[in-house]
Protein backbone atom coordinates (compact mmCIF):
# COMPACT_ATOMS: atom_id res chain seq x y z
CA UNK A 1 0.00 0.00 0.00
CA UNK A 2 2.65 2.37 1.11
CA UNK A 3 4.71 1.71 -2.54
CA UNK A 4 1.44 2.60 -4.38
CA UNK A 5 1.09 5.47 -2.73
CA UNK A 6 4.31 6.25 -3.27
CA UNK A 7 4.06 5.79 -6.57
CA UNK A 8 1.03 7.77 -6.74
CA UNK A 9 2.52 10.76 -5.19
CA UNK A 10 5.27 10.80 -7.15
CA UNK A 11 3.82 11.15 -10.18
CA UNK A 12 1.57 13.89 -8.64
CA UNK A 13 4.58 15.54 -8.10
CA UNK A 14 5.66 15.78 -11.18
CA UNK A 15 2.80 16.83 -13.05
CA UNK A 16 2.58 19.58 -10.78
CA UNK A 17 5.77 20.59 -11.34
CA UNK A 18 5.68 20.25 -15.60
CA UNK A 19 2.03 22.91 -15.20
CA UNK A 20 4.75 24.97 -13.06
CA UNK A 21 7.38 25.32 -15.54
CA UNK A 22 4.71 25.56 -18.02
CA UNK A 23 3.05 28.53 -16.15
CA UNK A 24 6.10 30.36 -15.40
CA UNK A 25 7.17 30.08 -19.48
CA UNK A 26 3.67 31.39 -20.15
CA UNK A 27 4.11 34.47 -17.52
CA UNK A 28 7.51 35.53 -18.86
CA UNK A 29 7.15 39.14 -19.97
CA UNK A 30 9.84 40.50 -21.77
CA UNK A 31 10.52 44.47 -21.83
CA UNK A 32 11.03 46.30 -25.03
CA UNK A 33 12.23 49.63 -24.49
CA UNK A 34 14.17 52.32 -26.13
CA UNK A 35 16.80 54.26 -24.15
CA UNK A 36 17.66 58.30 -24.19
CA UNK A 37 18.88 60.07 -27.27
CA UNK A 38 22.66 61.30 -27.23
CA UNK A 39 24.38 62.72 -29.85
CA UNK A 40 27.53 60.91 -31.58
CA UNK A 41 29.69 62.14 -34.53
CA UNK A 42 29.20 59.95 -37.44
CA UNK A 43 31.72 60.12 -40.10
CA UNK A 44 30.30 60.72 -43.77
CA UNK A 45 33.41 60.18 -46.21
CA UNK A 46 31.83 61.58 -49.90
CA UNK A 47 34.68 60.85 -52.03
CA UNK A 48 38.20 61.38 -50.33
CA UNK A 49 36.72 63.83 -47.79
CA UNK A 50 35.39 62.28 -44.66
CA UNK A 51 33.50 64.67 -42.65
CA UNK A 52 32.09 64.42 -39.13
CA UNK A 53 28.16 64.93 -38.72
CA UNK A 54 26.56 64.83 -35.35
CA UNK A 55 23.96 62.19 -35.35
CA UNK A 56 21.64 61.32 -32.51
CA UNK A 57 21.08 57.91 -31.19
CA UNK A 58 19.98 56.13 -28.82
CA UNK A 59 19.77 52.55 -27.05
CA UNK A 60 17.41 49.33 -27.79
CA UNK A 61 17.13 47.91 -24.45
CA UNK A 62 15.45 44.10 -24.25
CA UNK A 63 14.99 43.26 -20.68
CA UNK A 64 17.33 46.03 -18.95
CA UNK A 65 20.56 45.21 -21.52
CA UNK A 66 21.56 47.20 -24.39
CA UNK A 67 21.15 45.04 -27.59
CA UNK A 68 21.68 47.68 -30.56
CA UNK A 69 21.67 51.08 -31.03
CA UNK A 70 19.01 52.60 -33.51
CA UNK A 71 18.69 55.99 -35.13
CA UNK A 72 15.42 57.99 -36.44
CA UNK A 73 12.12 57.23 -35.81
CA UNK A 74 10.76 53.36 -35.61
CA UNK A 75 8.37 52.63 -37.53
CA UNK A 76 5.05 50.16 -36.34
CA UNK A 77 4.39 47.21 -38.49
CA UNK A 78 2.28 45.82 -36.08
CA UNK A 79 1.12 46.29 -31.99
CA UNK A 80 3.87 43.87 -31.92
CA UNK A 81 6.45 44.37 -34.34
CA UNK A 82 8.42 47.39 -34.82
CA UNK A 83 11.39 48.16 -37.27
CA UNK A 84 14.59 50.70 -36.69
CA UNK A 85 17.42 51.56 -37.97
CA UNK A 86 20.55 50.10 -37.09
CA UNK A 87 23.76 51.76 -36.06
CA UNK A 88 26.91 51.14 -34.96
CA UNK A 89 30.69 50.65 -34.13
CA UNK A 90 33.30 50.14 -35.79
CA UNK A 91 37.25 49.36 -35.10
CA UNK A 92 38.75 51.75 -37.57
CA UNK A 93 42.31 51.23 -36.45
CA UNK A 94 45.71 50.18 -38.62
CA UNK A 95 47.34 47.32 -37.82
CA UNK A 96 50.47 49.95 -36.77
CA UNK A 97 47.89 51.61 -34.64
CA UNK A 98 48.62 51.26 -30.71
CA UNK A 99 44.74 52.41 -29.50
CA UNK A 100 41.43 51.19 -30.98
CA UNK A 101 40.41 54.11 -32.99
CA UNK A 102 36.38 53.26 -32.62
CA UNK A 103 33.71 54.95 -35.59
CA UNK A 104 30.03 54.78 -36.01
CA UNK A 105 29.03 53.53 -39.15
CA UNK A 106 25.31 53.76 -40.34
CA UNK A 107 23.63 49.93 -40.70
CA UNK A 108 20.79 48.16 -42.33
CA UNK A 109 17.36 48.09 -40.69
CA UNK A 110 16.40 45.70 -37.15
CA UNK A 111 12.73 44.07 -36.76
CA UNK A 112 12.23 44.08 -33.23
CA UNK A 113 9.22 41.40 -31.41
CA UNK A 114 7.68 43.13 -28.65
CA UNK A 115 6.55 39.75 -27.24
CA UNK A 116 9.27 37.70 -27.22
CA UNK A 117 12.01 40.47 -27.33
CA UNK A 118 13.45 38.85 -30.57
CA UNK A 119 16.40 41.12 -32.76
CA UNK A 120 16.42 40.67 -36.45
CA UNK A 121 18.20 41.77 -39.27
CA UNK A 122 15.46 42.72 -42.24
CA UNK A 123 16.73 41.48 -45.85
CA UNK A 124 16.73 44.47 -48.29
CA UNK A 125 18.68 43.82 -51.09
CA UNK A 126 20.88 46.70 -52.43
CA UNK A 127 19.89 48.76 -49.60
CA UNK A 128 23.01 51.29 -49.21
CA UNK A 129 23.84 52.23 -45.61
CA UNK A 130 25.19 55.35 -47.23
CA UNK A 131 23.12 56.06 -50.31
CA UNK A 132 19.63 54.74 -49.83
CA UNK A 133 16.94 56.52 -47.67
CA UNK A 134 13.86 53.97 -47.03
CA UNK A 135 10.55 55.10 -46.76
CA UNK A 136 7.93 52.24 -44.71
CA UNK A 137 3.88 51.46 -44.97
CA UNK A 138 2.57 48.73 -43.38
CA UNK A 139 5.41 46.20 -44.28
CA UNK A 140 6.72 47.76 -47.15
CA UNK A 141 9.85 49.28 -47.18
CA UNK A 142 10.47 51.25 -50.37
CA UNK A 143 13.73 53.17 -51.03
CA UNK A 144 16.63 53.70 -53.64
CA UNK A 145 19.53 50.76 -54.15
CA UNK A 146 22.74 50.74 -55.29
CA UNK A 147 24.22 48.13 -57.59
CA UNK A 148 27.51 46.06 -56.71
CA UNK A 149 29.36 47.94 -59.08
CA UNK A 150 27.93 51.15 -58.07
CA UNK A 151 26.99 51.55 -61.89
CA UNK A 152 23.38 51.71 -61.89
CA UNK A 153 20.58 52.98 -58.62
CA UNK A 154 17.32 50.60 -58.57
CA UNK A 155 13.88 51.59 -57.33
CA UNK A 156 12.86 48.99 -55.03
CA UNK A 157 9.85 47.77 -52.26
CA UNK A 158 10.41 44.69 -50.32
CA UNK A 159 8.33 43.01 -47.81
CA UNK A 160 9.02 41.15 -44.72
CA UNK A 161 7.68 38.36 -45.37
CA UNK A 162 9.39 37.76 -48.69
CA UNK A 163 13.28 37.27 -49.41
CA UNK A 164 12.77 38.29 -52.99
CA UNK A 165 12.39 41.72 -53.50
CA UNK A 166 8.59 43.17 -54.76
CA UNK A 167 9.66 45.46 -57.38
CA UNK A 168 12.95 45.97 -58.72
CA UNK A 169 13.27 48.09 -61.64
CA UNK A 170 16.52 50.26 -62.73
CA UNK A 171 15.98 54.31 -62.21
CA UNK A 172 19.00 56.01 -62.94
CA UNK A 173 23.21 55.49 -63.70
CA UNK A 174 25.93 55.63 -61.36
CA UNK A 175 25.97 57.77 -58.63
CA UNK A 176 28.76 60.86 -58.37
CA UNK A 177 31.98 59.96 -56.45
CA UNK A 178 30.99 63.22 -53.83
CA UNK A 179 27.24 62.31 -53.47
CA UNK A 180 26.06 63.36 -50.45
CA UNK A 181 24.22 61.00 -47.79
CA UNK A 182 21.05 59.44 -48.81
CA UNK A 183 21.41 60.40 -52.17
CA UNK A 184 20.44 57.45 -54.69
CA UNK A 185 17.32 59.30 -54.81
CA UNK A 186 14.46 61.42 -53.15
CA UNK A 187 12.71 59.54 -50.21
CA UNK A 188 10.28 57.46 -52.07
CA UNK A 189 6.08 58.87 -51.37
CA UNK A 190 3.43 56.63 -50.31
CA UNK A 191 0.04 56.75 -50.43
CA UNK A 192 -2.59 54.48 -49.94
CA UNK A 193 -6.51 53.12 -51.28
CA UNK A 194 -5.38 52.14 -53.78
CA UNK A 195 -1.44 51.54 -52.23
CA UNK A 196 0.97 53.20 -54.32
CA UNK A 197 4.76 54.31 -54.20
CA UNK A 198 6.75 57.10 -56.08
CA UNK A 199 10.80 57.13 -56.68
CA UNK A 200 12.52 60.78 -58.24
CA UNK A 201 15.32 60.95 -59.04
CA UNK A 202 16.85 63.98 -60.78
CA UNK A 203 14.31 64.09 -63.92
CA UNK A 204 12.72 60.32 -63.47
CA UNK A 205 10.21 60.33 -61.62
CA UNK A 206 8.10 56.19 -61.49
CA UNK A 207 4.73 55.47 -59.56
CA UNK A 208 3.88 52.14 -59.17
CA UNK A 209 0.66 49.95 -57.69
CA UNK A 210 1.58 47.60 -54.99
CA UNK A 211 -1.57 44.79 -54.98
CA UNK A 212 0.17 42.20 -52.52
CA UNK A 213 3.05 40.96 -53.99
CA UNK A 214 2.10 42.42 -57.65
CA UNK A 215 3.49 45.17 -58.61
CA UNK A 216 1.98 47.17 -61.91
CA UNK A 217 3.54 50.68 -63.18
CA UNK A 218 1.34 53.50 -63.44
CA UNK A 219 1.25 55.84 -66.59
CA UNK A 220 1.87 59.56 -65.82
CA UNK A 221 -1.13 60.70 -67.35
CA UNK A 222 -2.69 58.61 -65.04
CA UNK A 223 -0.91 59.48 -61.97
CA UNK A 224 -1.61 63.28 -62.94
CA UNK A 225 -5.28 62.38 -62.90
CA UNK A 226 -5.27 60.62 -59.59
Amino acid sequence: MWRKFGIVFLVAASVGTFFHGVADGAAKVHTVALGKWTTVQWTAATGNVEKPVPMKVRALIVDGRVKEYVIGSPHDVTDRLFVARRIFRVNDSLPEDATPHWQWQRGGWLVVDRLTGKISSVNLPEFDPFYSAASWYRDYVAYCGVSDDGKKTYALVAQLSRRKAVLKKVLGEAIAENAAPDSACSPPQWQKAPARVSFESGSTKLTFAIRGHVVDQVADDEDDDE
